[in-house]
């Protein structure tokens, strides 16, 4: 059995499909990229997984048991469930790197603040900021924070990891720095959802990649299935294209 099914998920903005009868197998431990042109339906997809837009449709279990997204008790172990990152670093201004990292489970999970405190600690060094604990987001550069955020969401000892085009809003100089630390955590056996441009990076990093296109999934193979042999007329096209630039 799959760590997370997803079976036939289908979702909507109000009158509009956005996902369309999903069918989706993740195993623990895997590491799976959603590619696929803009507008495709895979930020729309994490966004569903963690419950910021609920399924009209279809069914999504995690270990053998099915959550309940209009259950707030349900609701709730979801987001335990699942961490998300999303291109936006939304870290408290106001805050140290480390506050950033311990408000949540100190707060929210009600850690020991002892005990999290030296599991942000270690966090942030694994992520190359070990020397950044007391700065504050303002003397961080962008692929810093993006560090911090990821660094904020692992706190959180969450099952799975879901990464929303973390390296999107940053410059170009900064994007491999984030890809570096993602490497890092890619090794440790977490569990992750990667939505991402960077081919060359999805390549390297993925266990299978799951191509999408009009809210659907198209085709899911191996990094090299996909991007050197894919069997479907339309990822045809899309690989054809972006290995082209």
């Amino acid at each position: 059995m799959a760590y997370l099914t997803l079976d036939k998920v289908s979702a909507a903005y109000g009158a509009t499909p956005v996902l369309q009868d999903i069918d989706l197998r993740v195993e623990k431990g895997e590491i799976v990229s959603l590619i696929g042109p803009s507008g495709s339906g895979k930020s729309t997809l994490l966004r569903v997984l963690v419950g910021l837009l609920r399924p009209q449709a279809g069914t999504i279990s995690l270990a053998g048991e099915r959550i309940d997204y209009a259950s707030k008790a349900a609701l709730r172990r979801a987001r335990e469930t699942f961490a998300i990152v999303f291109q936006q670093y939304n870290l408290f201004q106001n805050m140290t790197t480390l506050r950033n990292v311990t408000v949540a489970p100190t707060i929210v999970q009600k850690r020991p603040a002892a005990e999290v405190e030296a599991e942000a600690r270690d966090l942030l060094t694994r992520v190359g900021l070990g020397e950044k604990f007391d700065a504050y987001p303002d003397q961080l550069s962008g692929g810093q924070q993006q560090r911090v955020a990821i660094a904020r969401a692992l706190a959180l000892k969450p099952d799975i990891l879901l990464l929303d085009e973390v390296t999107a809003a940053l410059d170009p100089e900064l994007v491999s720095e984030v890809l570096d630390a993602i490497r890092a955590l890619a090794e440790s056996g977490i569990t992750m959802l990667i939505v991402s441009h960077e081919m060359g990076f999805v390549r390297e990093v993925a266990d299978r990649v799951v191509f999408m296109d009009a809210g659907r999934v198209v085709e899911t193979g191996a990094p090299a299935e996909i991007f050197d042999r894919p069997q479907t007329l339309r990822a045809k096209e899309f690989t054809a294209k972006i290995l082209r630039h």
